[in-house]
């Protein structure tokens, strides 16, 4: 289990932009429920069941811990058992019938339009400079996931067609359009800099690091913090904030709520809709500000 879940903080931490807080407590709780599994004879993801989940939030009960934490407790767990489902480590989720608690919905943060452009607008020297502008272009002009963008292969490309193909969790295939300035930036990737990153002929994956191998999620975190900084943002910047922005952003210009399930590759809509209630509250917020009786 420890391997497992080793592979899971790492997830949070390089994806989705846990904070290192976070990442720690997540750590303590899933070790917690670890043992308690092993007391069950349990040791391998494999045969976790939704009893034995349920028998660990009872013991966690009878132990005394507050609410709040036995929250976050089942909330680690549900997350933990979803990635192994999404990485095909199991083929069932056994905590898909629990319910969730509330504070497992939050609206997601996101950046405001001047601020993805002034990341995207972020400098570095030679052909890593090339590359990661092609990288930051691609994550908000497709919404795609770290692990995605880090996967993908050449002929996944089709940018003469605008669009490239996703494969997410669970290797779900979709296909994504891609706008004007990241087909430009990619190209230029490919011509410019690629060639010379490259250090065995014809590697599969688009993005290279600056040793040819391709790139893993860790990197790509790594390369979005690095453009923050570079362009004087002082908010905790990750790859999933751009996601939550492509699809925020989307919905406030206008695109159907249906369109943008497709293009994020979300299985239920209800998943998408958190992202109206961003959009939502900006339009309380224009509302107070030019309503005359506001």
């Amino acid at each position: 289990m420890r391997t497992f879940i080793n592979e899971f903080i790492s997830y949070l931490s390089a994806e989705c932009g846990a904070s290192p807080n976070t990442a720690a407590a997540y750590r303590r709780d899933l070790a917690d429920f670890s043992a308690r599994l092993a007391e069950y004879g349990i040791s391998a993801p494999n045969r976790i069941a939704a009893s034995h989940v349920m028998k660990c939030i009872a013991a966690f009960k009878e132990r005394g811990l507050a609410g709040t934490t036995i929250a976050r407790r089942l909330v680690a767990i549900k997350m933990f058992c979803r990635f192994l489902v999404n990485e095909n480590y199991i083929t069932a989720d056994p905590t898909a019938s629990l319910s969730s608690p509330n504070l497992w919905q939050r609206i997601p943060n996101v950046l405001s339009t001047l601020e993805v452009d002034r990341l995207l607008s972020a400098e570095w020297p030679g052909e890593i400079g090339v590359r990661n502008r092609a990288i930051l272009e691609t994550f908000y002009a497709t919404g795609a996931r770290a692990s995605e963008l880090a996967g993908l292969k050449l002929a996944d490309l089709s940018l003469d067609n605008g669009y490239l193909r996703c494969f997410g969790k669970g290797s779900k295939e979709r296909v994504v359009p891609i706008g004007g300035r990241a087909i430009e930036a990619i190209k230029n990737y490919l011509s410019a800099a690629r060639p010379a990153l490259a250090r065995e002929p014809d590697p599969p994956n688009v993005f290279l690091t600056q040793h040819g191998k391709p790139m893993r999620r860790e990197d790509l975190w790594r390369i979005v913090a690095d453009a923050a900084r570079k362009a004087g943002i002082a908010k905790r910047i990750y790859p999933h904030l751009l996601r939550h922005s492509f699809a925020t952003h989307l919905l406030e210009g206008g695109a159907d709520l249906r369109a943008v399930q497709q293009m994020l590759g979300h299985a239920d809509i209800s998943t998408t809709q958190v992202y109206t209630h961003v959009d939502r509250s900006r339009l309380i917020a224009v509302h107070r500000k030019f309503h005359p009786r506001a």
